[in-house]
């Protein structure tokens, strides 16, 4: 169950927004004054797909998931979203459903700008419409690799391609909610064939892999494996 908190954004975080950078003060109180500010618990939906898009978010501190489920429930997670990123921006222009549905991975304290108050930003600041498209635009290209990446290459390659992707230092950390399940969803397998696909790289010595972390130890051999389609 998420709570409704009597508060505003404050200005340096509409800042952080980059398709808000550079409006005038007054311009961002008034956006300010319209925000509402939502917690959520771990786990908690903070929309479903197929209902009314009606705001887009900036999350303000926790981690999101956003997925799409089959009829059989089987999940593809879309994307992890961290503090500082905005989402959901597709409803600033289509008065369309929800695509997908967010949830809290942990404690969850989000923005919520609603549409309205976007919409009348960018008829008075086409500029922002601009840099809201090529946001949308970055989007719509990330989805574009994330469907690239399920149909041409194995597991073992997606692993590989993440890694190189996301690791700092040759190290990408896990998070307390980052379990097997979850990454499995993110890389569009199960569970098992990814168990798998994580002992034959850690057994060929490209990586280790830890409850707390998984460690590039051969990256040479990872970026080739990275380049390896399924057929």
């Amino acid at each position: 169950m998420d709570i409704v908190c009597p508060m505003s954004i404050s200005l340096e975080q509409l800042r952080r927004i980059s398709f808000f950078t550079g409006l005038h003060e007054e311009t961002l109180v008034l956006l300010s004054q319209s925000s509402i500010r939502r917690e959520y618990a771990p786990g908690a939906i903070l929309f479903l797909e197929g209902d009314a898009a009606s705001a887009m978010y900036y999350l303000d501190a926790g981690w999101v998931k956003v997925s799409k489920s089959s009829p059989e429930g089987r999940e593809q997670i879309l994307r992890f979203l961290g503090p500082g990123e905005t989402f959901n921006e597709l409803s600033i222009f289509a008065n369309k459903q929800n695509p997908a549905t967010a949830v809290a991975l942990e404690a969850v304290n989000a923005w919520l700008i609603p549409r309205r108050a976007v919409q009348q930003l960018l008829i008075d600041y086409p500029q922002v419409a601009i840099q809201v498209i090529e946001s949308v635009a970055d989007r719509a290209i990330y989805l574009a690799s994330l469907v690239a990446d399920l149909s041409l290459h194995s597991v073992e390659g997606r692993v590989a391609r993440l890694l190189l992707r996301e690791a700092d230092a040759d190290v990408m950390a896990r998070r307390p909610w980052a379990t097997q399940t979850e990454l499995a969803a993110r890389l569009g397998t199960v569970p098992d064939v990814l168990s798998r696909a994580l002992r034959s790289m850690a057994g060929a010595g490209i990586i280790a892999v830890e409850r707390s972390e998984i460690r590039i130890l051969d990256r040479d051999a990872l970026a080739e494996m990275a380049l390896i389609d399924d057929g």
